[in-house]
């Protein structure tokens, strides 16, 4: 079928003629057999009627001869289109022409596109949920797609005990509790409403969520093993999926719980547990991006076709072309070792196309290049200095093992961009006030003295900062303690929302104890010229319910690789002392 005209300028509308011109430009030589056939409504005819498309039969109405008045027996109908059967009786055919097109626009309608299907073979999974699923992820009831989610009443009883109070979990609960209230609100209203045929989880919004949410409306007969008290909400759960499994067994019930122990007991009984997945950014730690990249020795031979560089700024800059372009990101280090030769440290500029620019960085090894006396002491740690110094940097996540120096590091890119540079007003510093063992209880005082305890990183890297400068005397490095201690301001994290940092140099420690809504809370509070450090070791993470694929810090990592304003290291060499070294590799 020929297209209509294309238009001629912006924002054309087509013409009528042009829509009547269409009908006209179709009559193909199975149009016409159809033309023909129409009149005589022979049953004989009607393997020629049945291939017609949708498109050509609306032509035949107004082409074809006034047919005679149909009959019972042999309806008109029944040639244009077999589906209209199931729809009209013999008694209710059309007589005349002026009848024939809603019922070829029923048809033309039933071959409209529906909505895609879900990926997957087989019957919908269902999926019964633990409370600390929903506790963890408010967001958990629309992350499993086209299956089901299944909520016994004790997980409903047990999300009302929690909804009081200020901590994280109880807003969770509150949250959970009114995505329910918007999901349950047709029940009450509409008599017709049965709550055993499931209701639509994406009838609020979540378009993804292509399931139902079933809830547990009559009692269920629990059969649990010698040993497991029935009074224990974790066991009616297990007795749920269990007595649920015996009445869908051509389905897939599934129970989903952050609960080791649980999952541990319901495999045991024989019942399908899994770990609540969505959360986690990544499946293996390893896999986090690193921010650093080795290039191969022939990198300058592949690349070199086309090649241009200039000086910009005291450094030098290249323009590449070649096969490893695709694989590099935007403020990501590249270096190249090779023996008996000089290394090459460079940091992804710009990335255009096919080309990508490459800029050498300032070399923060030695003394000359010393940040507040600090100078690195490994190619990692120079590539986090030209990050942390770097004022086009807005976001800097560091990450490595005890002892690498991200604390050190930070501090004295803080301190000289504060106090010599003048580029930020202060220094603030926050973290997660979770204990490594038990807690101590209250303490007293205001809130930078509540949370001094927890800043004894911090006191300890400036002393070592304060050490540095022996010609000072000793009051002069008691003035600058002074000095230093009034730019730096010790905040918590409980009282970050609705607050704004203007000119703020903030340094969120130990940040792999946040998760992903803490670390969206607090990078949100930036405001103009304010640059933002978290610095963590993915392998200490005291939060319960975290992992390192779940981590916020991990979540904005992954998250803010290849913006052009954000950089990440991973710190691979610790610094500290040879015993620490030795304790983190064996230990």
């Amino acid at each position: 079928m020929p297209l209509p005209k294309p238009p001629t300028k912006r924002a054309d509308m087509l013409s009528a003629d042009d829509y009547s011109a269409q009908p006209k430009a179709s009559r193909t030589p199975t149009a016409r057999a159809a033309k023909t056939a129409s009149g005589r409504a022979d049953a004989a005819n009607q393997p020629t009627l049945e291939p017609v498309a949708p498109t050509q039969l609306e032509a035949v109405p107004k082409t074809k001869a006034r047919p005679k008045k149909a009959s019972p027996a042999a309806p008109a109908p029944v040639l244009v289109a077999p589906a209209v059967v199931a729809e009209k009786s013999p008694a209710e055919a059309p007589s005349s022409p002026r009848s024939a097109p809603p019922a070829i626009s029923r048809t033309a309608a039933s071959h409209t596109p529906r909505r895609r299907r879900p990926v997957g073979d087989g019957p919908t999974k269902l999926f019964v949920l633990d409370t600390n699923v929903l506790l963890h992820d408010p967001m958990s009831l629309f992350r499993f797609d086209e299956h089901d989610v299944y909520l016994p009443m004790i997980t409903l009883e047990e999300l009302d005990g929690h909804k009081k109070g200020m901590t994280e979990v109880a807003r969770n609960a509150r949250q959970v509790s009114r995505d329910l209230d918007s999901l349950a609100a047709d029940m009450s209203n509409r008599q017709q409403m049965d709550p055993a045929s499931g209701i639509p989880l994406n009838k609020t919004g979540h378009a993804g969520a292509g399931g139902k949410l079933y809830f547990q409306t009559t009692g269920i007969t629990i059969e649990l093993p010698m040993g497991l008290p029935q009074g224990k909400a974790d066991n009616q759960i297990l007795g749920v999926v269990q007595a649920l499994r015996k009445e869908h067994g051509e389905r897939e019930v599934v129970l989903v719980s952050k609960d080791i122990n649980m999952r541990i007991k319901a495999r045991a009984m024989g019942l399908q547990a899994e770990d609540y997945f969505n959360d986690k950014t990544l499946e293996d730690g390893d896999l986090l991006y690193t921010g650093v990249l080795a290039l191969p020795a022939d990198f300058w031979e592949r690349h070199a076709k086309g090649m241009e560089s200039w000086q910009q700024g005291g450094t030098t800059c290249y323009r590449v072309s070649g096969p490893m372009v695709p694989v590099l990101m935007v403020n990501q280090f590249v270096y190249l070792e090779t023996p008996g030769a000089a290394p090459w440290y460079g940091k992804v500029t710009e990335i255009t196309g096919k080309t990508a620019v490459l800029r050498t960085v300032k070399d923060y090894t030695h003394q000359k290049n010393a940040v507040w006396g600090v100078a690195a002491r490994n190619r990692e740690q120079n590539f986090g200095l030209n990050l942390l110094m770097d004022p086009e940097c807005d976001f800097v996540t560091l990450t490595g093992s005890a002892g690498t120096g991200k604390t050190l590091m930070t501090l004295a890119a803080a301190l000289s961009q504060v106090l010599d540079e003048r580029r930020y007003t202060e220094i603030i510093v926050t973290r997660v006030t979770v204990p490594v063992g038990e807690d101590i209880g209250f303490l007293p005082g205001t809130e930078e003295e509540k949370m001094s305890p927890w800043m004894g990183a911090l006191d300890d890297n400036l002393e070592v900062l304060a050490r540095g400068d022996t010609s000072a005397g000793e009051w002069g490095r008691a003035a600058t303690n002074e000095l230093v201690r009034s730019k730096i301001k010790i905040k918590s994290m409980n009282f970050m929302r609705g607050r704004t940092f203007l000119n703020k140099f903030l340094i969120i420690d130990e940040a792999q104890n946040l998760t992903p809504k803490q670390m969206k809370t607090l990078i949100t509070r930036a405001g103009p010229g304010t640059k933002i450090i978290c610095l963590g070791n993915l392998a200490q993470i005291d939060t319960p319910y975290l992992t390192e694929g779940s981590s916020g810090l991990t979540f904005a990592v992954d998250k803010f690789k290849g913006w052009p304003h954000s950089g990440h290291v991973t710190l691979a060499r610790g610094e500290r002392s040879r015993l620490a070294d030795f304790a983190s590799e064996v230990l």
